[in-house]
C-alpha cells in the first residue's frame, strides 16, 4: 500500500500517522520526491482501512499495490535511484561503464587494462577473483590474492572496483571492494541476498539465465528487505532456444524495467553474445535504449585468457567503442 501525500503535510499530523501505523506492525517507508511525498507501506496491510487513511487532511491518496515486490517498486519511489560510489554515480543520467577482464590473472595484467580502460572513459572497474563455472576443472579465479591484485589496480587508477562474491562468509575478504556482485547463478541464492542486504555496499545484481522481471526484482527485493538500497539490475542474456549466441539479450528490460523499478539498469552485452564482435552493437542498442551503463569484459590479450576470451574486447576496440557510446547517448539526449 502507497499513501501518498498533499504538499507540505502538516508535521504532526504526519508522526501520528506513521505512529499509527508503527503500532499495526506496518514499516513506514517515506520517499520525498521532487513532486509529491509518499509512505511506503509494507506488512499486513489488509488490516488497514483504507477509507480511514484517505480521510484525513494531509492525504492526497491511497492505493493498494499489487506487486510482491515494493521497496523495489516505482510506486513505491517515483524518482529514479542514483548510487553514487567513490567519484562517480550510477543512474541519474549518467552513463556508466565499466570495464576490465573476466578473472584477474596477474598484477601485470590487471594494472595495464585498469589503466587502458580509465584512459577511454571507464568509471570502474570489472574483474573475477571468485570465479563460478561451469566446470569443476575450469579456472577458479585466485580468490583473496585476485582481490588484493584488484586493489593495487585501483590504487594505480583510481578507479572503484566491482568483482563478484560468491558466498555470504565472504563478506570479510570483499572488505575494501567498492561494489558486490551476485552472478546470475546466484540471483536466487537468497541466503546471499541477504548477507549482502545487511551491508552499506552498492550491489550489482545479475538477472538469472531463466529469470523473469518479477524474479529479479523479488531477487532485489531480498537485499532491499535488509536495509541496503544500493541496488543496481544487470541484464546479461538469458537462455533461449537460440544457439548462435552464449545468450539472448533481452533489450526490452530497460524499458519494461524502468516503468517496474527505480533501481538503475545496466547491460553486460559480453555475456549476452559470448562473442566479441558483437559487443559494440549490442552495447550501442543498450544506450539507445536509455541503459544506465555498461558491464563490458575487456582483456590485453583475448586469444590468451584464462577465462572468456572470446567474448572479451581488446583496449584498442574499448576506446573506439565508448566514443560511439557516448556519441549515442548524446544524439538521444538532444532528441527528447
Amino acid at each position: 500500500m502507497i499513501v501518498i501525500l498533499k504538499n507540505h503535510p502538516d508535521e504532526a499530523q504526519l508522526e501520528n500517522l506513521i505512529t499509527w501505523l508503527t503500532d499495526q506492525d506496518i514499516q513506514v517507508h517515506p520517499t520525498v520526491g521532487a513532486s509529491q511525498t509518499i509512505l511506503g507501506l509494507v506488512g499486513d496491510t489488509s488490516k488497514i482501512d483504507m477509507d480511514l487513511i484517505a480521510a484525513l487532511d494531509i492525504v492526497e491518496d491511497v492505493k493498494r499495490v499489487q506487486e510482491p515486490y515494493k521497496n523495489a517498486n516505482r510506486k513505491f519511489h517515483p524518482d529514479d535511484t542514483v548510487i553514487k560510489i567513490g567519484d562517480t554515480q550510477v543512474g541519474g543520467g549518467n552513463l556508466t561503464l565499466i570495464a576490465g577482464p573476466c578473472s584477474v590473472e596477474s598484477e601485470e595484467q590487471i594494472v595495464e587494462i585498469a589503466r587502458a580502460v580509465k584512459k577511454s572513459g571507464a568509471t570502474m572497474l570489472r574483474g573475477g577473483a571468485f570465479k563460478p563455472r561451469s566446470s569443476p576443472y575450469a579456472f577458479q579465479g585466485m580468490h583473496i590474492e585476485g582481490i588484493r591484485l584488484l586493489l593495487k589496480a585501483k590504487e594505480a587508477t583510481g578507479l572503484p572496483i566491482v568483482t563478484e562474491i560468491m558466498d555470504g562468509s565472504q563478506l570479510p575478504l570483499f572488505e575494501d571492494v567498492d561494489v558486490l556482485q551476485v552472478g546470475a547463478r546466484n540471483m536466487q541464492n537468497y541466503a546471499l541476498l541477504r548477507a549482502v542486504g545487511t551491508t552499506d555496499k552498492p550491489v550489482l545484481l545479475k538477472r538469472g539465465l531463466s529469470a523473469t522481471y518479477e524474479d529479479l526484482l523479488m531477487s532485489a527485493e531480498y537485499i532491499m528487505a535488509g536495509g541496503n538500497n544500493k541496488v543496481i539490475l544487470c541484464e546479461r542474456g538469458i537462455r533461449t532456444f537460440e544457439t548462435f549466441t552464449r545468450n539472448t539479450l533481452d533489450i526490452s528490460c530497460v524499458p519494461v524495467l524502468r516503468q517496474l523499478t527505480h533501481l538503475p539498469i545496466i547491460i553486460d552485452p559480453s555475456h549476452a553474445s559470448g562473442k566479441a564482435n558483437l559487443v559494440p552493437p549490442l552495447a550501442q542498442a543498450a544506450v539507445a535504449a536509455g541503459a544506465d551503463g555498461l558491464l563490458i569484459e575487456v582483456h590485453n590479450d583475448p586469444a590468451h585468457a584464462k577465462c572468456d576470451g572470446p567474448q572479451s574486447i581488446t583496449p584498442k576496440a574499448f576506446d573506439t567503442l565508448a566514443k560511439r557510446l557516448r556519441n549515442i547517448k548524446a544524439a538521444c539526449e538532444a532528441a527528447e
